[in-house]
């Protein structure tokens, strides 16, 4: 009786920003690393690679990767026996997903999961304790990561930064610091037009009426006036200020600056 090869699917994942690329096209060193590691324990087990899967910039709590969700559909289809990782945080950093995939539904499809690096491996009897705790660690670090980030911008806030990535209208990124922003003249004049009108006692629907019938360009228009890349939602008034961004400018502290 043939011996029936199992049909392996290899994952690799790299979340950190890529400094080692050439071209934004180019897998990253990290990744071509996992990719060959991965590989040669998958050809010395006699392995049928059916196919090495990157997710390349992407976080372990995003469900949206799309190569993720492809081996996901390859596993739920039964086209694969086997998916293959460097660790179990490649695949996934959220308990929940560990517990409904990796500890559940991969078990239910007999699908293997193995995580070289940290030995999580559903064929190893006794070894889903071991991958529970790699997915609460894991859950941690996600924690504690999140509190970071959010500290960072809250001391890059106080201290008056920017901390989205284009610049708020009226205002320019500033090339020689990041997070700095200098006022962009042409903006900033619509802007105090728009605090002047109101403070006159006009409403926001007629100041944005007032803006259209001047033919001034909103927010979205003017940016890419500017060769900004900012995509327009398909509406006929998708270029006219409306109540919404009047609201919006009157109510941001930024522009007290």
């Amino acid at each position: 009786m043939d011996k029936i090869i199992p049909k392996v699917a290899i994952y690799c994942r790299l979340s950190e920003e890529d400094r080692d690329k050439e071209n934004k096209e180019d897998d990253s060193t990290s990744i071509q690393n996992q990719k060959l590691m991965l590989t040669e324990y998958a050809i010395k087990q006699g392995w049928d690679i059916q196919g090495v899967y990157s997710d390349d910039d992407y976080a372990g709590a995003d469900r949206n990767r799309p190569n993720f969700n492809k081996i996901l559909k390859l596993a739920e289809e039964k086209q694969i026996n086997i998916i293959l990782c460097k660790s179990q945080s490649r695949f996934t950093r959220e308990l929940e997903l560990v517990e409904k995939y990796i500890n559940g539904l991969f078990i239910e499809w007999n699908i293997r999961f193995i995580g070289l690096v940290d030995n999580a491996d559903t064929e190893v009897k006794g070894n889903k304790k071991s991958r529970q705790i790699n997915g609460l660690v894991n859950e941690w670090y996600l924690e504690d990561l999140s509190e970071n980030i959010k500290s960072v911008l809250k001391s890059k806030r106080e201290q008056g930064l920017h901390t989205g990535g284009l610049s708020l209208y009226g205002y320019n990124n500033d090339e020689s610091q990041k997070g700095h922003l200098i006022i962009d003249p042409v903006a900033a004049e619509v802007v105090r037009d728009i605090f002047l009108l109101y403070n006159q006692g006009m409403g926001k629907t007629a100041i944005a009426r007032e803006l259209n019938n001047r033919g001034i360009p909103n927010r979205t228009q003017y940016k890419n006036q500017k060769g900004i890349k900012y995509k327009i939602p398909p509406s006929k008034t998708a270029t006219l200020w409306k109540y919404s961004a009047i609201s919006e400018i009157l109510s941001n502290e930024m522009y007290i600056r």
